[in-house]
């Protein structure tokens, strides 16, 4: 389990000692690392009972044009820069901020897939 809580050592690196111990609301999750491929959402239920929808795998994108305003439903090809991580790039992991190519040109992920159950992008200029 992930925990989101205090660390046990102070920024000096000397051992803090917790005045109590984890609490569930602390609680973190493995990131969902949305891969390229036939659609599989999964639903996380979350804090007061709301719901997360976690897309682990996509092969289409929302993506909107920014100099015409029109949004088009479109296949994602692959990754092409990711940079939460460099290795994301290779592993075709989709994340928010990553660039993909698409059969409409490149655009920039602006959702975030693995809380909102979309992948949402706005198209980049062409070089």
């Amino acid at each position: 389990m992930k925990w989101q809580g205090k660390s046990a050592r102070k920024p000096t690196g000397g051992r803090l000692v917790p005045a109590r111990g984890k609490r569930k609301y602390e609680l973190g999750r493995e990131p969902a690392e949305t891969l390229i491929g036939a659609i599989r959402v999964k639903k996380i239920r979350t804090r007061g009972g709301n719901q997360k929808l976690r897309l682990l795998k996509a092969d289409m994108a929302n993506v909107s044009d920014p100099v015409t305003g029109a949004t088009k439903l479109v296949r994602i090809e692959t990754v092409v820069d990711n940079p939460a991580n460099r290795h994301y790039v290779r592993r075709n992991i989709i994340t928010r901020g990553a660039v993909i190519r698409t059969e409409i040109g490149e655009a920039r992920v602006v959702s975030r897939p693995g809380q909102d159950g979309v992948v949402n992008a706005v198209l980049l200029p062409k070089h």
